[in-house]
């Protein structure tokens, strides 16, 4: 299909509207903050390069699914950017454009951007067609995959109503892939077996410890707390991981073993700077009268209450 560069169009049309307006603008700021009024203009503008048709309503004429979808893919084939009408486009086609987009999403050598694009309109349009191939991808426990990782943005934006299917894809699934799954189910499900396997898992992996401390205070059993307190107390817990372990072991109702790290701990020293930064910051902010500047205390308007004109304040 014929791929039109939407992207180097617009340039053209930008320099043109530039060479004809630069006197109109006193800083090259004042004309960069023009800019997106000129690209809604160009999008509302009919061209000759698409036969009289306003780039901005071009692709609403096609109402198959399969084409736009074969298109967006030979644009990245081509790599000539996407525009973003053809995705609105998709978008705006609903769950029509389910099917397509999941073929697409199954072609081993269809382009990566491709498959992020698709996923990102399969997310749009609130489908669940995909979730049992992102599983099978977040299975695979590839810390460098990023389908996956995108994969796994899908499935926590789908919450609850996907946690049966996530549960039952810890079987097969690597231990990372393990990892990633139960970070997902721990807020919706709190059985004991969960407790165990993630137990096992911090006992295997103690470099996963944050992730796996969340997921052991999401999941809220007390029977965490004794080996999260275990691997606070090591010696071989840099500052970052404690604070992690420590945050899970108050969350389940533990009391956190305490350390003392060097001064010249990199990680510990660090956070101090961190810290101290924010203190200082804070102390510098002007003093306010318990509430957010320009918004009223009593009833939430915009003014301090001594300004108010709501109808609440009226007689004061």
């Amino acid at each position: 299909m014929k791929c039109i560069d939407f992207d180097k169009k617009f340039d053209y049309y930008l320099k043109a509207w530039a060479k004809e307006h630069v006197k109109d603008f006193h800083t090259f700021d004042e004309m960069e903050a023009a800019v997106p009024g000129v690209y809604d203009t160009f999008l509302d503008t009919p061209a000759d390069w698409l036969a009289g048709k306003k780039p901005g309503e071009y692709f609403e004429q096609f109402d198959s699914a399969k084409q736009l979808t074969d298109w967006m893919e030979d644009y990245e084939k081509q790599h000539v950017p996407v525009p973003d009408m053809l995705l609105n486009r998709l978008t705006d086609l609903g769950l029509a454009s389910e099917a397509p987009l999941m073929n697409l999403l199954l072609k081993e050598r269809a382009p990566q951007a491709a498959k992020m694009e698709a996923i990102s309109i399969l997310n749009e349009i609130e489908s669940t067609a995909p979730v049992d191939l992102y599983i099978s991808w977040v299975q695979k426990g590839d810390k460098y995959d990023e389908l996956a990782d995108s994969a796994l943005d899908s499935l926590q934006a789908l919450g609850d109503k996907v946690t049966d299917q996530l549960v039952d894809g810890l079987e097969n699934a690597s231990d990372n892939g393990k990892i990633s799954l139960l970070t997902l189910i721990a807020p919706f499900r709190q059985d004991e077996w969960l407790v165990d396997l993630t137990l096992r898992l911090l006992a295997d992996y103690p470099g996963e410890s944050p992730a796996l401390a969340n997921i052991l205070s999401d999941l809220g059993h007390e029977k965490a707390i004794e080996p999260l307190k275990k691997l606070a107390a090591s010696e071989e817990t840099g500052y970052l991981d404690y604070i992690e372990l420590r945050n899970a072991i108050e969350a389940l109702g533990g009391e956190a073993p305490e350390r003392v790290f060097a001064e010249d701990d990199p990680e510990y020293t660090s956070m101090r700077a961190l810290e101290e930064k924010l203190l200082k910051h804070n102390a510098e902010k002007p003093e306010k009268f318990g509430f957010e500047e320009d918004e009223c205390e009593d009833c939430g308007c915009e003014e301090h209450h001594e300004h108010c004109t709501c109808k609440e304040h009226s007689d004061l």
